[in-house]
């Protein structure tokens, strides 16, 4: 069910690189966070989400029993981003698990602490896709030390997301990219176009929002620009691109999860 535009923001799906574990942690790090608005934000047209896993619960829950869960009292979330042979600070026994789905949700409470992995299975068609989703839930050793040692404060990942556009922006022009097809270019526009205001997320500081909206719309491109090879001649040229555009990649992920850090007292 789409929210309706004058009760909550858009969706997630309509922004490239905003996963649906990061709009979950952002809004389980709010201090007010009623969860039947988390729900509509993260769930969208998705069907209705289930869990399994969750504390003190037995069989399958809802997405509305664990956004009430993990919503109030002392907690700190973070949604990770990783990716084969990058953990991205997921702990280890969840690792295998996160890195296929290429995210997941990680929460601290004084309860313990756990990682929320979601598991989507796409159906229908190109016109009418669909999408279900099965969170599961591990639980973990503590994780926060870990995490702020592999991913460093926001200030870092806004100076660290700069770079990377600089090393984005020489890459893609020095191989021709500028030639791509039409709907990659008004792709991106729309990207650069769009502004976390529109979000399905809380309200963000300045910094927060700067970095989130940076590394949203360098996904993007990357997802773009390794759907085609641009103006590429040979097979080095097509390497050196594709390793810039990793870098690039790792960097937005881990800057992305780094906006999503959010610490509540409850």
């Amino acid at each position: 069910m789409r929210v309706p535009a004058n009760s909550a923001p858009q969706s997630a799906s309509s922004f490239p690189g905003l996963p649906r574990s990061a709009v979950l942690a952002l809004w389980l790090g709010a201090e007010q966070a009623a969860p039947g608005v988390v729900v509509r934000c993260v769930q969208d047209d998705d069907e209705p989400h289930t869990v399994t896993g969750l504390p003190g619960t037995a069989g399958d829950a809802s997405l509305k029993e664990l956004a009430a869960l993990w919503s109030t009292g002392p907690r700190t979330v973070i949604a990770l981003l990783p990716a084969p042979g990058d953990p991205a600070g997921v702990p280890a026994a969840a690792t295998t698990e996160a890195a296929t789905a290429g995210e997941c949700l990680a929460v601290s409470t004084p309860q313990g602490s756990w990682v929320a992995v979601p598991r989507v299975t796409e159906f229908g068609s190109a016109l009418e896709p669909g999408h279900l989703v099965e969170w599961r839930v591990l639980p973990v050793p503590p994780w926060t030390t870990a995490v702020a040692g592999a991913l460093g404060t926001l200030a870092d990942a806004e100076r660290e997301l700069r770079t990377a556009l600089i090393t984005a922006t020489d890459a893609l022009d020095q191989l021709d990219v500028a030639r791509w097809r039409d709907a990659a270019a008004d792709a991106i526009e729309k990207v650069r176009r769009s502004s976390t205001d529109a979000w399905p997320v809380p309200a963000l500081d300045g910094r927060r929002a700067r970095v989130l909206q940076l590394a949203s719309r360098l996904l993007a491109i990357v997802t773009l620009a390794s759907a085609d090879d641009g103006g590429a001649v040979n097979l080095w040229q097509a390497d050196q691109r594709s390793t810039a555009l990793r870098e690039v990649q790792r960097t937005a992920r881990r800057a992305l999860a780094a906006a999503t850090y959010r610490r509540a007292d409850g």
